[in-house]
């Protein structure tokens, strides 16, 4: 049987965070995940400078061999609205392909990898995890997003919880659709549902477009995703029909997830643990966070993984994300009938300061929000 002081299991983002921080602290790490890398991960797939901050991960090595998209701009709108494009002097965020960076930081960890490998068996035996009957450990970490079999052992039930789900398609443009695509690279495009409980999302990475939606009602997704699609081309910004088709996923936002992230040996991270940003839906930064703080309770918790010694993780993610609950104006949007909600909506989207300030610096770009600084 292998033995490992720490298992991960989930090997996104979040999960390769937190074996990365602790790559120097003389732990055993080992990182069990069901696809092998590089895989196919559904996204829309871009990353603030904070995220390149505080993975240490220079930019000119990166985007050497893979996509790094710098965006300079955004333009937003209720959806059927007048648009507002937004500049910056500067990259405020960048577009990446998931496959290409879930597989960068996976190599980098310092983990030992156990790809092509579910987790189908989870026993507890004196003290130690079992996983499917040949690995065991002390410390057991859920990182397998929102479906992670680590939260379901704990308790969670996706389908009594409030989730987002999604829709969106990821193709390379050939050269028609390059000529029909009015979408520029450094500027993604924002499309907010009229009843404020959604948006659509059209994003340009080289010849690379990603398009899709998300909602927090999954029972009418389909109809919306279709209505949008129709609205990209009535309105010009593509000429033809998505080529592939959509694949959806779900995260749970931060505030609105009641798992629960800390047990005896287990700790939750990334949206296992549902800490995706409320107002975006954003949930690489937030995962990539949790799974740095989650390291650091573990190296401090010196092998000693009692729920009393781990329960510290749980107030530190309140206090990294408390505040990113929610926004005041989905609060009021719940409680106006729609014709006002569409009204209100297409108003308040079409003003330049709320959509610079508000839309984009506060619920996408989280300028305010401090780089996560750990010793």
């Amino acid at each position: 049987m292998d033995a490992f002081d720490v298992v991960i299991v989930g090997g996104g983002p979040a999960g390769s965070s937190c074996a990365w921080r602790l790559r120097n602290s003389g732990l055993r790490v080992a990182i069990l995940d069901k696809q092998t890398f590089p895989r196919d991960k559904v996204c829309g797939g871009w990353i603030t400078p904070a995220v390149l901050q505080e993975l240490e991960i220079d930019p000119d090595e990166y985007a050497r061999a893979r996509v790094l998209q710098p965006i300079t701009g955004f333009r937003t709108s209720c959806i059927g609205g007048p648009p507002v494009e937004t500049r910056y002097e500067r990259p405020v965020s960048y577009g990446i392909r998931r496959f290409e960076f879930d597989d960068y930081l996976l190599k980098r960890s310092g983990a030992c990898l156990v790809q092509g490998d579910s987790l189908t068996n989870l026993e507890r035996s004196e003290g130690d995890w079992i996983l499917n009957g040949r690995i065991r450990t002390p410390l057991l970490v859920g990182a397998g997003g929102t479906f992670c079999p680590v939260a379901r052992y704990l308790g969670a039930r996706v389908n009594r919880e409030t989730i987002v789900t999604a829709q969106e398609a990821e193709f390379e443009m050939d050269a028609r659709q390059i000529s029909g695509c009015s979408i520029r690279e450094d500027t993604p495009e924002l499309y907010f549902c009229q009843d404020l409980r959604g948006y659509g999302w059209c994003f340009r990475k080289k010849n690379v477009l990603n398009v899709g939606l998300g909602r927090l009602d999954p029972h009418r997704l389909s109809g919306h995703v279709a209505e949008f699609l129709k609205f990209l081309k009535v309105s010009g910004r593509l000429s033809f029909d998505v080529p592939s088709a959509l694949l959806g996923h779900a995260y749970l936002l931060y505030g609105r997830a009641a798992r629960n992230v800390v047990a005896e040996g287990v700790l939750l991270i990334g949206d296992a643990a549902g800490v995706a940003y409320a107002q975006s839906g954003e949930g690489i930064r937030p995962a990539v966070e949790s799974g740095l703080l989650a390291a650091k309770v573990i190296a401090e918790a010196q092998g000693r993984y009692s729920r009393e010694q781990l329960e510290s993780y749980r107030t530190l993610l309140f206090d990294r994300f408390h505040g990113s609950e929610g926004n005041w104006l989905t609060r009021i949007g719940g409680r106006l009938p729609t014709p006002a909600i569409s009204a209100v909506a297409r108003w308040i989207l079409a003003r330049p300061w709320f959509a610079r300030n508000v839309v984009l610096n506060g619920w996408f770009l989280r300028q305010n929000e401090p780089i996560l600084s750990l010793p």
